[in-house]
């Protein structure tokens, strides 16, 4: 994966020196990305929405947390590995994360804490209060093949290294838990079939689309609402004391994971999809509904039970993953209604390997 090009002043500094052999640099001011949106938005000179994460000032933050965060997946070529435990990154990284732990809260309404015995039923009452617009209904239904890639094309920023950022928990956890965590990352590394990786299969989705499935192609071509998604399991994944927060993500993303999948599919199938390109979406359809109990139960509700004082970062970090799809189906939708991208560069929607 190749640096992208920077977004402003943050993410221009940040690359200018990690294209360079590690050394030490002196941060950037203390709130570079504070201030109000920017008149310009985005690089159509689109006005922004400046609570979708597309603010000229959010762009740029939500773009350098992201660099920071994949200096511990798979890193940038022309980037020296080194640089991934860098003391003058990992400052920058903690003022970036404190930037975005706001942004979290300003957006996200902590749940009240349940009692460790009512997790299971909190996070099912959370995800039935989800009011958001369905994203998979409208590409079942009335979403066109070029609104289809678009949507893969945000999705592959993740969907290329599903499951990793989430089992930054495993050594995390003890018993029950993490037998759990483990039995649903083991699906979702294709139970050490390589070719049955999740990330593999939407790799083939990429591949039917005409799009390019390197890992990475698309990270200049996505808003900061998209990168927001990825930003906020880093963020939990990397730092023990989120790890309550972590595991009810998780469970939010497999609750409502299987009804979307088959829409998305069928969607697929209208378009001219054929069965490997959507063999992704398929697998999840019934994956995720075996998934879904093994993370409220096993998972959230063993851990509540060790961990009774933790029971509110279970389901905030639920609330956050349902907060965040529901930012990224507006974005989508709001664009497409207007007869617009959904992404960052207008002409990524066209690039194909």
């Amino acid at each position: 994966m190749q640096l992208p090009a920077p977004r402003g002043p943050l993410t221009d500094r940040l690359f200018a020196e990690l294209v360079r052999p590690p050394h030490a640099f002196d941060p950037p001011p203390a709130d570079p990305y504070g201030g109000p949106c920017s008149p310009s938005g985005g690089p159509s000179g689109d006005p922004c929405d400046p609570c979708d994460g597309s603010s000229g000032s959010e762009e740029d933050a939500q773009l350098a947390l992201f660099v920071c965060y994949e200096l511990h997946y798979q890193g940038f070529d022309g980037v020296d590995d080194r640089w991934e435990w860098n003391p003058s990154v990992l400052a920058l990284r903690e003022r970036l994360e404190t930037w975005f732990e706001g942004w979290l809260a300003r957006r996200v309404p902590r749940p009240p804490a349940p009692q460790p015995r009512e997790v299971p039923r909190a996070l099912a009452a959370l995800v039935a209060a989800d009011d958001g617009p369905s994203l998979s209904a409208y590409l079942r239904g009335r979403g066109d093949a070029a609104q289809f890639r678009e949507f893969v094309v945000h999705r592959s920023i993740y969907q290329l290294k599903e499951a990793d950022p989430h089992t930054w928990g495993i050594p995390r956890l003890l018993g029950r838990p993490k037998a759990a965590l483990v039995e649903i990352q083991s699906d979702e590394y294709g139970g050490g079939r390589p070719e049955r990786m999740h990330a593999e299969l939407f790799r083939a989705t990429m591949r039917g689309l005409g799009l390019d499935d390197s890992y990475g192609a698309y990270l200049g071509s996505v808003p900061g609402v998209t990168l927001a998604i990825s930003n906020v399991m880093s963020l939990f994944g990397l730092h023990r004391h989120h790890r309550a927060a972590l595991l009810g993500h998780l469970a939010a993303f497999e609750m409502t994971s299987s009804l979307p999948n088959r829409r998305y599919s069928q969607g697929l199938r209208r378009l001219g999809g054929d069965a490997g390109a959507r063999r992704y979406y398929d697998e999840h359809v019934q994956a995720d509904a075996v998934h879904e109990q093994i993370a409220v139960h096993d998972m959230c509700g063993a851990f509540a039970a060790q961990h009774p004082a933790m029971t509110g970062d279970i389901l905030y970090g639920a609330a956050c993953a349902l907060t965040l799809d529901r930012l990224f189906a507006e974005h989508l939708l709001g664009r497409w209604r207007e007869g617009r991208t959904s992404l960052w560069r207008a002409d990524a929607e066209v690039t194909t390997r």
